[in-house]
């Protein structure tokens, strides 16, 4: 049918239209940044469309599909530049204006025709005719009222300037360009500004009606005093700005609305200052680069502010309105008011620079400079970062106009410096990226606009802030838009120290990777000494305490690997301030300052070490540097490690490598005077700082030969046997530590001579105490809040043994007694028996390497053949001395060797009581596995007997070996020498009962006493006086102080006569039970229980001694 064709065409159409409108959208975006391109081919397309627009043929259709292409060539191209290509002949007018008048304003699929019917009238306004000859006569045709073309483009332009679509940016165009006509703003340029004023007065900013209808105004209003005379609008400037501030338009919520408003008083300020060039303006020399170019002799010279721009030698003086401080006021208040997107405060905050720099260029000198010093209050920190923004933005502006002179740059420069690294923080975040990319915009603006000998005193503290921007910043747009002032800069001013060095390194594209400003830029940046402190300063005020963990970590790191550039400013002035941060209020700052100090204090002992291998290469090469200044400084250098009284908290292993690479010093470069040196380190072996002791034992340790001869003894070795000396109950373990290890290296390095001086080499007259005292070292069990530190004593005294016995071994095997032998084997033994794993392998390996030496072979190793039968030589090296698994089964062996079996048997003790599991388990194990080898020797298992009791003896009060020895040895012992030994009252029950009494007599030790009620339940085996005394002992325990052992002994007596039923009388057992089980009440009650359980066991009541009061 009809109506369904015509509707199918119409579809047609529609979906054809949409098909080519996109097709032309893609291939018109292409030219979005170079739109010039399209200059040439404007006219024909234009006319193209123009052709098929007049056709009266064209259905409507074809018509808006037609200004759809208009308009999409116009947003690319700009509608100023595409709107001069339209027909304006006086032929155009009526055919526009009637087909603007046909168009629906409220038809939301037709407004791009509105919208460019709009910018045609607006040409077609510009005839050059009187629009009076074009209304001809209005009333020739009885009957019919026609209207004046003036009122109808007018109520037109009226009626588009509250649409809510693009027509009425349009129609603000049409209102400025057909209200300033002559003959328009003779006749309607008041009633349209009454009825502009009147419509923004009457409506609403909390209404969308009201919102689009303050725009169409606005707009309207920005238009007419932009383009027209200002002769024509002077006398309503005033009437405009009064209802502006009525209606607080800059108060709006609405930043598009403030825009606007911006832009009208902006106008308006234009408006009542007469348009002139200020003659005081700044500028420097000529902004053509040609003629910059040609005048060689005057290239870079500054006109000053002296330049002839006006006829006339003297400034004209003229009043100011009141009305334009008003202006300047409402430009700087609405910096503090901006919005808070950030696209909007750029446009917006941009417009009021401008305004602030068109303003001002039209003011006396000295006015101008108060608006320069308005713009600097708003760098206070009371005020927001939307004021610093702005403020920056105003001082860009007002420099690149040159209205801020050279006498202000003394001011200005330190607030845009706060603003390169300003950063406020909100919460879990901060603002400020907004303030610091338009700080770098400053920097850009200046480096255009000054002389490079006005900014010179400011040029190091410009470069490094703008360096530190570019490399340390957050926000990638903040580094590249430093990164792009700094080269500006280094072009136009050519004063920033290693300007083009900088600028390849870090370039535009290359600081938009974070982690390569940090570590590797900023390291090679760091390297020009005008910029290290900077950045270092830099990344400890503001980086390491920054909210975002990773600038932290990456800012710690950063420090790290600027260290060389500045060790001594590190050491003596970061790391201080780091120290301080690190107790601070602030747990961003916290956790920065400790991170910051630990990758501070790594690469300081990294430059130590580096210093050391510089010394090592010079020492190695031999260089002719004898007798020269140099090695007195190399020295220095190396003592400052070694000998100094400020180590404390320092880490011991930075004294290794410089002790290390003094030994090569010395040995190549000391001939003389060294004696001082010798007597500075023997000295400060009874320093009050242990690492000191450390340092100085070390060095000593690592003396060439000369320099030791004929000291050996008197000096040297009596000093470091005093320092191996445990004189108190704690620290110092790491100055024995390193006095054993530095005695062993300098007997090494003295030599061996059996008949030889005691001062010289390692003889028989010195041999004896040199091993006593490593000896001794094997015996330092000494604790602290670190565990047992004095293993470290124990690990470098078998470490001396082992070096110090090869070497005699090899030279003199002769001072090698008996003795001394028989105790550095059982020691090591012990060592090998113990629980700590590392220390363990240790003495294992050096025993065995002392067991298998051949070259030299050691001599009086007790039991060689047994050992070797136990440690065999093809299977030393498979066996782990790490693993309990493997170590105690090998070890335990040595028990059957009567020399060794006290000291394993004491490192046993150690190992079964230890806290490890598998250490005890193994240990228990292998202890076990023994006493069933030799359950059948009585001979044996008397003497293991013996060697137990001895060692209890031996260790009495000793709660490192008691504990073990009471948890598991003596149970164990006696559950397997209970068929062996006699029932009755045998020596070693009896003098196992005096000690186990001795040792818990007064003791609080909780493990300890519940171990001795295990021993004593175990004891009961035995009968005759000796277990009456247990029962006694165990009386006792049950009325002790402490609740938890009377219920341990409670619960161990219950099992006890459970498993032995010739104890106690079987009539009687049913009640000593029920007592047993209800035992755990106050000690009043307790004791008349104990003492019913003594008369049932037939034991004396124990008594309670009366204190003996003298």
């Amino acid at each position: 049918t009809a109506p369904n064709y015509v509707y199918d065409l119409k579809f047609g159409l529609s979906l054809l239209s949409e098909n080519y409108l996109c097709f032309a959208a893609v291939i018109m975006d292409r030219y979005q940044e170079q739109p010039h391109l399209l200059d040439s081919h404007l006219e024909w397309m234009l006319n193209m469309l123009l052709k098929l627009i007049r056709d009266e043929k064209s259905p409507p259709l074809l018509v808006h599909l037609g200004f759809k292409f208009l308009y999409i060539i116009s947003k690319v191209r700009g509608y100023k530049t595409f709107m001069q290509l339209f027909p304006h002949e006086v032929a155009d007018m009526q055919p526009v204006l009637d087909l603007l008048c046909r168009q629906d304003p409220k038809d939301t699929e037709t407004w791009e025709t509105r919208y460019m019917l709009l910018l045609w009238l607006s040409m077609t306004c510009l005839i050059p005719f009187d629009l009076s000859r074009l209304d001809g006569h209005l009333n020739s045709e009885p009957g019919l009222n026609r209207e004046p073309i003036m009122d109808r483009i007018l109520a037109v332009a009226k009626t588009y300037l509250r649409v809510s679509d693009k027509s009425r940016d349009a129609a603000s165009v049409l209102v400025s360009k057909f209200v300033t006509r002559p003959d328009v703003k003779q006749k309607r340029l008041g009633d349209f500004l009454d009825w502009t004023l009147t419509t923004i007065s009457q409506a609403s900013d909390l209404t969308m009606e009201g919102t689009v209808t303050l725009d169409g105004a606005l707009q309207s209003l920005a238009q007419l005093f932009k383009h027209g005379k200002r002769e024509d609008f002077l006398q309503y400037a005033p009437t405009v700005l009064q209802c502006l501030d009525q209606k607080k338009i800059a108060e709006s919520s609405l930043a598009m609305l403030r825009k606007l408003g911006v832009k009208v008083v902006q106008r308006l300020g234009l408006t009542f200052l007469k348009p002139r060039l200020a003659k005081w303006r700044y500028q420097r020399g000529s902004r053509s680069l040609a003629v910059n170019l040609a005048q060689s002799t005057a290239a870079g010279k500054v006109l000053d502010a002296k330049p002839e721009l006006e006829s006339g030698s003297r400034e004209e003086d003229y009043d100011i309105p009141e009305e334009v401080e008003n202006v300047i006021g409402k430009n700087l208040q609405l910096y503090i008011l901006a919005p808070t997107i950030y696209t909007i405060i750029f446009h917006y905050l941009f417009l009021t620079t401008h305004s602030i720099g068109r303003v001002t260029g039209r003011l006396p000198k000295e006015l101008a400079d108060e608006v320069v010093g308005s713009v600097l209050d708003c760098f206070s920190f009371q005020e927001t970062d939307n004021a610093w923004h702005g403020g920056c933005l105003a001082l860009a502006e007002l420099g690149r106009r040159g209205l801020l002179l050279p006498s202000r740059l003394s001011d200005v420069v330190p607030v845009i410096l706060k603003a390169l690294t300003y950063d406020e923080k909100r919460g879990a975040c901060s603002l400020g990226s907004n303030v610091r990319d338009a700080a770098c915009y400053v920097c850009w603006a200046f480096a255009r606009a000054y002389d490079p000998s006005e900014l010179k005193p400011y040029v190091n503290q410009i470069a490094s802030a703008l360096v530190i921007t570019a490399i340390f910043d957050r926000n990638v747009t903040c580094r590249k838009a430093a990164s792009a002032a700094f080269q500006e800069n280094v072009g136009r001013q050519g004063t920033f120290p290693h300007g083009i060095d900088i600028l390849t390194a870090a370039d535009y594209f290359a600081v938009g990777n974070l982690n390569n400003c940090y570590l590797t830029i900023s390291v090679y940046i760091a390297g020009f000494e005008e910029y290290t402190k900077p950045m270092i300063d830099h990344l400890v005020s503001r980086k390491i305490n920054h909210w975002d963990g990773v600038i932290r970590d990456l800012a710690t790191k950063a420090l790290h690997n600027l260290t060389p550039q500045a060790p001594d400013y590190m050491a003596k002035t970061v790391v201080p301030q780091l120290l301080s941060m690190a107790t601070g209020m602030d747990l961003h700052g916290r956790h920065g300052a400790i991170l910051a100090c630990a990758e501070i204090t790594h690469a300081l002992y990294k430059v130590g070490a580096e210093i050391c291998a510089l010394i090592e290469k010079l020492s190695l090469s031999k260089m002719p540097f004898k007798e020269d200044p140099v090695i007195s400084k190399l020295t220095c250098c190396l003592h400052s490690p070694i000998y100094t009284d400020n180590f404390k908290g320092r880490l011991s292993s930075v004294l290794h490598s410089p002790v290390l690479h003094f030994q090569l010093l010395s040995t190549e470069y000391f001939a003389n005077g060294f004696e001082q040196l010798v007597s500075q380190y023997l000295a400060a072996l009874r320093s009050p700082e242990v690492l000191t002791r450390c340092g100085c034992a070390l060095a000593l340790g690592s003396l060439p030969r000369f320099m030791i001869h004929s000291k050996l003894q008197q000096v040297i070795l009596d000093s470091l046997q005093e320092a191996c000396r445990m004189t108190q109950k704690e620290g110092f373990a790491e100055a024995r530590r390193d006095a054993a290890t530095a005695m062993a290296r300098v007997c090494v390095t003295a030599g061996v001579c059996a008949q030889g001086s005691p001062d010289s080499a390692v003889c028989e007259k010195n041999v004896t105490a040199v091993y006593e005292a490593l000896l001794d070292c094997m015996n330092d069990y000494i604790t602290d809040s670190r565990g047992d530190v004095g293993a470290w004593v124990r690990a470098a005294a078998m470490t001396g043994l082992l070096d110090l016995t090869l070497q005699v071994a090899g030279s003199a095997p002769e001072l090698l007694s008996p003795a001394i032998c028989q105790r550095m084997m059982c020691c090591l033994a012990q060592q090998a028996a113990e629980k700590i794993d590392r220390y363990r392998a240790h003495a294992g390996s050096v025993f065995l390497q002392l067991l298998h030496s051949t070259q030299p072979v050691v001599p009086h190793i007790p039991h060689r053949e047994e050992l070797l039968s136990i440690f065999p030589p093809h299977s030393a090296e498979s066996l782990n001395w790490n693993a309990a698994s493997q170590a105690f089964p090998h070890v335990s062996q040595l028990l059957r060797l009567p020399v060794y079996q006290y000291h394993t048997l004491l490192g046993l003790a150690v190992s079964v009581g230890g806290l490890t599991e598998t250490t005890v388990r193994y240990s228990s194990h292998s202890l076990f596995e023994h006493l069933k080898g030799i359950q059948q020797d009585s001979a044996a298992l008397l003497q293991f007997g013996d060697t137990l009791l001895r060692i209890f003896r031996d260790n009495l009060h000793n709660d490192r070996t008691q504990t073990g020895m009471s948890h598991l040895l003596f149970v164990t012992f006696i559950l397997s020498l209970s068929d062996s030994l006699s029932p009755l009252s045998h020596p070693f029950c009896v003098e196992l009962l005096s000690l186990c009494k001795e040792e818990i007599k007064k003791s609080k030790d909780i493990q300890k006493l519940r171990s001795c009620v295990a021993v004593y339940c175990g004891l009961i085996l035995f009968q005759g006086d000796v277990r009456k005394k247990i029962l006694v002992q165990l009386m006792m325990l049950l009325c002790h102080p402490f609740p938890v052992i009377r219920k341990a002994t409670a619960s161990q007596v219950y099992e006890m006569l459970l498993t032995y039923d010739d104890v106690i009388d079987a009539a009687v057992l049913d009640d000593v039970m029920t007592v047993l089980s209800d035992t755990n009440c106050d000690l009043t009650t307790v004791r008349s229980h104990r003492n019913q359980l003594c008369d049932w066991l037939g034991v004396p009541r124990p008594t309670v001694l009366a204190k003996v009061i003298q």
